[in-house]
């Protein structure tokens, strides 16, 4: 076994990294101005469907609400790594897949979705070219199933 500095996975035996995937942090903020947007919008309908005379309080709420999470998320999702080996694919919090049970791959605006064949669901949140990443794992033999 190979020793892990902080935050890497501990790989077996002759297993060697073929491809990293973190987190891009212009990637996450342009996602969060998306998600700001979209809170801003909805919290302006709500009042307005609800007759509310002060339609533009949704619009600071909305802004608020996902400028403080972003704020307090930031150096968490930052942190995550994700490390595809000739075998398997090694995420955070433990998180390790054989490369054989990913069945499907999919991309879910900057982020990949990984389901393994017994239905288990991960994201590869905030990458800065997920076509790439795509292409990485289908090259290693993920996803084999769509």
């Amino acid at each position: 076994m190979s020793d892990p500095s902080p935050g890497r996975p501990v790989l077996a035996e002759g297993e060697t990294v073929l491809a990293e995937f973190a987190p891009d942090k212009a990637t996450y903020w342009r996602d969060q101005a998306w998600m700001a947007a979209l809170g801003m919008a909805g919290g302006m309908a709500v009042l307005w469907a609800i007759g509310n005379p002060h339609v533009w309080t949704g619009a600071v709420g909305g802004l608020a609400a996902v400028a403080i999470r972003s704020w307090y998320l930031q150096s968490e999702e930052m942190a995550v790594r994700w490390v595809l080996t000739q075998d398997r694919l090694l995420g955070p919090n433990g998180r390790k897949m054989r490369i054989a049970e990913i069945d499907r791959l999919r991309s879910l605006g900057s982020a990949v979705q990984v389901i393994t064949a017994s239905g288990d669901k991960h994201l590869l949140k905030y990458q800065a070219d997920r076509d790439a990443t795509l292409t990485q794992l289908r090259r290693a033999g993920a996803g084999r199933g769509a």
